[in-house]
């Protein structure tokens, strides 16, 4: 109850499921392009999957099929939850840690549901989680700051998994 499939479809552009809220089941995948992502009109665009996972561990068991060849990975949680604090280190633990994923290709994301305070001063986060890219989300009061902290961050993956390609591609020619 983050907010995760709500920032999901705002990021996707997608209007499913707007409406009243229902958890999501296992995993949502939202296939979304997008154009021009290195700000030139000449660049190719971009095609991401975006995987909405519950946050219900119930699910856990498919948690490594949800893991496998994923170039990134989004925590978000609601700061007005000290339960969500907690969790996110498990979630940071298992999405990330545990898989060979940098912590530059993780992004946090502290979402501000509608009404609520909002408070993006107070918050501190224990290591790990404090060296990690935070970002405090609130889509009635600055939703094209959202969108372009998302835009950021996948900017930044696609150069990560350009560098890796290229060195790939270097260690065979050599």
């Amino acid at each position: 109850q983050s907010g995760k499939s709500v920032l999901a479809n705002f990021v996707s552009e997608s209007i499913e499921g707007i409406g009243s809220y229902s958890p999501t089941q296992g995993v949502r995948i939202l296939e979304y392009e997008k154009p021009n992502l290195n700000g030139n009109s000449k660049g190719a665009g971009c095609r991401f999957e975006l995987w909405d996972c519950s946050g219900d561990q119930k699910f856990e068991t498919c948690w490594p099929a949800l893991m496998k060849d994923s170039h990134g990975v989004i925590i978000i949680f609601n700061p007005e939850l000290p339960s969500h604090l907690k969790e996110i280190e498990m979630w940071y633990s298992c999405f990330v840690q545990q898989q060979p994923l940098l912590d530059s290709q993780c992004l946090l994301v502290a979402h501000h549901k509608p009404g609520s305070a909002g408070d993006t001063e107070n918050l501190s986060l224990a290591y790990p989680l404090n060296k990690l890219k935070l970002i405090h989300s609130n889509l009635e009061e600055d939703p094209e700051d959202v969108r372009m902290e998302f835009m950021k961050y996948f900017r930044s993956i696609i150069t990560l998994i350009n560098e890796n390609r290229e060195r790939e591609e270097m260690s065979i020619i050599s």
